[in-house]
């Protein structure tokens, strides 16, 4: 194991865990709202040369970004043949207490490259960690101590590319697909006790992460499955609408996301479309706004600045874009083979790009052009893991090793 470096971290000050999320927490997948905007963040007048690196420490394996609530961080790994959650100290990145359960995982070929996981982001609500393993384990912790509250086990028959998704906690539940492509229910879960509270069992599990919002009065969780895209009753579990979606690459890794009400869809080879759920009488529809296919994302997500929707596509050896919401129109792309992957978030109207092969790029919110400002050389290893960012601080997620970088 490294050792951890504690440079600066007698300037930090050391909170208590506070039992719900402030602006400056990172409490699930891609942020507080699950749309890669940062919350608490001053963007530089000017971007310094380097960023500031105050300590790093090994971790385990998986692509799980860190959650941060108060001055505690939880760290979503594999150790060995375990899954484990742990807890560090943000100022220093010393483990508090580390929590694990056997989890032996064989890879199938195609996933070797991307290791055995976890994959999925947990979320953290009053008090409680929620995870996905690798292979399906669903697991409940006590954010204070790491106790294990519950946990669910595998499914017989996992994903075909194992899982990928992050749980989504509404109210007292919490949501997310589990079990293998013939065979898997999206399901509720009782935070408190892990009991069933109802699934659907349509279609198979996708890759991509769930949102919940309100549609026209109803509150609803919408989510990719293996060959559909789906709005199903939070309340109830039932299946209120239903669109054909499969891609390229047999299924999606995305994050739908609502704008102005209207559901953004995108996935490998289909292009990007912007559709209406409406309800007429008692049955649901949707309705195309627009579908734009010069640009298509596999597996990055996009975000939204300003009505425009900036991304990387994977046409091309990967060419970031930006494309405007309203109309459908796209404004400009990139230069090609710019990027693998790509994880990507806005603080206001600038955008922070994490690369796979370890730059962040610095890019201003622009209508006409993609021009960044500032390139910066965080990890020697592949970094496919969204980052983490409060305050000045950005937590960087490598293969096994967590580093955090501040802006001076």
């Amino acid at each position: 194991m490294k050792q951890v470096c504690m440079r600066f971290a007698c300037a930090l000050v050391v909170l208590g865990l506070p039992m719900s999320a402030a602006a400056q927490d990172w409490t699930q997948w891609r942020g507080v709202n699950r749309d890669g905007a940062v919350q608490s963040f001053e963007v530089p007048a000017t971007w310094p040369t380097a960023l500031a690196e105050q300590w790093t420490v090994d971790v385990g394996e998986g692509y799980a970004s860190p959650i941060l609530i108060g001055e505690r961080l939880y760290m979503f790994s594999r150790q060995g043949e375990e899954e484990v959650m742990q807890a560090l100290d943000a100022a220093t990145g010393q483990t508090r207490w580390r929590s694990s359960y056997p989890a032996s995982f064989e890879m199938i070929a195609a996933t070797r490259r991307h290791g055995p996981g976890p994959k999925a982001t947990p979320v953290y609500a009053d008090g409680r960690l929620f995870t996905l393993g690798i292979s399906g384990i669903v697991t409940a912790f006590d954010a204070e101590n790491g106790d294990q509250l519950w946990q669910r086990p595998a499914d017989a028959v996992e994903p075909l590319y194992h899982t990928g998704q992050s749980p989504i906690v509404d109210g007292g539940q919490v949501i997310l697909h589990v079990g293998g492509h013939d065979s898997g229910a999206l399901t509720s879960f009782d935070v408190e006790t892990g009991e069933e509270v109802w699934r659907w069992d349509g279609d198979g599990p996708a890759y991509g992460s769930p949102i919940v919002v309100e549609v026209e009065g109803s509150r609803q969780v919408i989510t990719f499955t293996q060959e559909n895209f789906v709005g199903v009753s939070v309340d109830s579990g039932t299946l209120l609408w239903s669109r054909p979606y499969t891609t390229q690459s047999t299924t999606t890794s995305q994050t739908p996301r609502l704008y102005q009400g209207d559901v953004i869809e995108s996935g490998r080879g289909n292009g990007i479309t912007r559709f209406r759920v409406v309800r007429e009488g008692n049955a649901w529809i949707t309705e195309d706004v627009w579908h734009n296919d010069e640009v298509s994302m596999h597996m990055s997500n996009a975000v939204v600045v300003d009505g425009v929707l900036f991304g990387l596509s994977h046409l091309n050896s990967g060419q970031y874009f930006a494309l405007d919401l309203d109309s459908g129109t796209l404004l400009w792309t990139s230069e090609p083979r710019q990027a693998d992957h790509a994880s990507i978030l806005n603080v206001g109207t600038t955008i922070l790009s994490l690369e796979e092969d370890g730059e962040l790029l610095v890019v201003p919110h622009s209508r006409t052009e993609f021009a960044p400002v500032q390139r910066y050389e965080l990890a020697d290893s592949a970094t496919w893991t969204l980052p983490t960012i409060s305050g000045n601080r950005l937590f960087v997620k490598d293969i096994e090793s967590l580093t955090l970088w501040t802006v001076e």
